[in-house]
């Protein structure tokens, strides 16, 4: 569906959108409570996307469960259609804020825990970064907030694919001891291989990760997985003008999956 989408608008951040794959999958399918027919139902759970960059995974999935017509996802990018290159809360239904603005999805997602808990509800909120938006300082001015509110209903992911727009993160601004890092600001942690869906499901299973603190999975992730051409290749972080060899190239290498 991803690739679809890509296709017919021929341009998008496929590689990107594949090392969220799994990650999404879990969270769609056995974790998060929604209602498709409802996307305003107010006990459901929030999901933020904060690397909104990563949109096409996003849009698949919802497509998939039911809050738009696949077929929107043909008209990705177009001038009429709803799913623009990052997903936009009131256009998008199950979006839940405009994202893609690197480094604001935890601050986001910060006030919808802390709405939860002034309300005494039970929602629960899951926002996914991505490594390269750990550069940002509004990164770890949120994480700082949620630890010392306590908000055991926060979960962050981390989709830790280890590249960036134009170069690898330790290059750009090295994160590690990352986990470290995220202890130290108070936060349970874990780390799982973002790729392997029983993984994703035991952690996710077992929250909060400690009792009384936010939690950090980290997703080890590889950006582009699933198309050899694509893996860890930065000429794919975003393409635009895709060719008819570039569409062929992402059919036959899902083919080979």
């Amino acid at each position: 569906m991803i690739v679809q989408a890509i296709a017919a608008s021929r341009r998008g951040h496929l590689a990107s959108a594949l090392s969220l794959v799994e990650i999404l999958r879990v969270l769609y399918d056995e974790v998060l409570r929604f209602d498709p027919a409802r996307p305003d139902w107010p006990e459901r759970d929030r999901f933020v996307l904060s690397k909104g960059h990563g949109c096409l995974a996003l849009y698949a999935i919802l497509a998939d469960k039911g809050f738009f017509p696949r077929e929107e996802l043909l008209r990705f990018c177009a001038p009429e259609s709803i799913l623009g290159g990052h997903p936009e809360q009131g256009k998008v239904p199950g979006v839940e804020a405009s994202t893609g603005s690197l480094g604001h999805g935890l601050s986001i997602g910060l006030g919808f825990a802390l709405s939860a808990r002034f309300d005494r509800a039970g929602r629960r909120v899951f926002v996914v970064i991505g490594d390269g938006e750990a550069n940002e300082g509004a990164i770890w001015e949120a994480a700082l907030c949620a630890a010392k509110h306590r908000l055991s209903n926060l979960t962050v992911l981390m989709d830790y694919n280890k590249q960036q727009s134009y170069g690898a993160t330790f290059e750009v601004l090295d994160l590690e001891p990352l986990a470290d890092k995220w202890r130290a600001f108070g936060f349970g942690v874990a780390e799982v291989d973002g790729h392997d869906v029983a993984q994703l499901r035991r952690v996710l299973a077992h929250l909060p990760l400690e009792a009384n603190r936010p939690g950090l999975i980290i997703c080890h992730t590889v950006k582009g997985k699933g198309l050899d051409f694509a893996e860890n290749n930065l000429a794919w972080h975003h393409k635009s003008r895709l060719s008819d060899d570039d569409v062929a190239a992402c059919l036959n290498g899902l083919r080979g999956c």
